[in-house]
């Protein structure tokens, strides 16, 4: 039987968060979508405003006897710079903050934990918000795998395709073939 849990995190724009989940042994499921804000329902166009409050974030269902939770971490903050506030790269503005939504107070305590052991690593203090997670809304059906269905799309091509590249080859081990 297995042992399935929930994770959400946010990284910036979510097809590149969405991108690398979706290689990972033990991830059966990885949605990209909107959580933290305070408009129900919001749309795409309502997050890209700014003014909705939500991150976009990736929510993941993985089998913890497979993939731990503590991995997933690593491999998210791999992804993307914690220390950037609102922001990855060239993509600004509160939807791409970094986040973690945790379901659980084991899922905030390891959190804590991970975040505690990076940061004298990094020149910069992490940024990244520790928050419980509230309702997840599903981002439109054209952003799911947006990476695998356009890889030659400009946005993929440039960001996305390199990031996925340095993580395959760092976590070639937990991914699958």
């Amino acid at each position: 039987m297995a042992n399935n849990t929930t994770a959400t995190f946010a990284g910036g724009c979510f097809w590149c968060i969405d991108a690398a989940f979706r290689r990972v042994k033990g991830v059966h499921k990885v949605e990209s979508g909107y959580m933290g804000g305070q408009t129900d329902a919001p749309t795409y166009k309502d997050i890209c405003t700014g003014m909705t409050g939500h991150a976009e974030v990736v929510q993941l269902s993985f089998d913890a006897d497979i993939i731990s939770y503590s991995q997933l971490l690593d491999m998210f903050f791999t992804l993307h710079d914690p220390t950037q506030l609102n922001r990855q790269g060239n993509d600004v503005g509160t939807q791409y903050r970094s986040a973690v939504f945790y379901h659980d107070d084991a899922q905030a305590e390891l959190t804590e934990h991970a975040i505690t052991q990076l940061q004298p690593h990094l020149a910069e203090k992490i940024v990244t918000e520790v928050t419980p997670a509230v309702t997840f809304y599903s981002a439109e059906q054209y952003h799911q795998d947006y990476f695998n269905e356009n890889p030659n799309q400009g946005y993929c091509s440039v960001v996305v395709a390199p990031k996925v590249a340095k993580f395959s080859q760092k976590y070639a081990h937990l991914l699958n073939e």
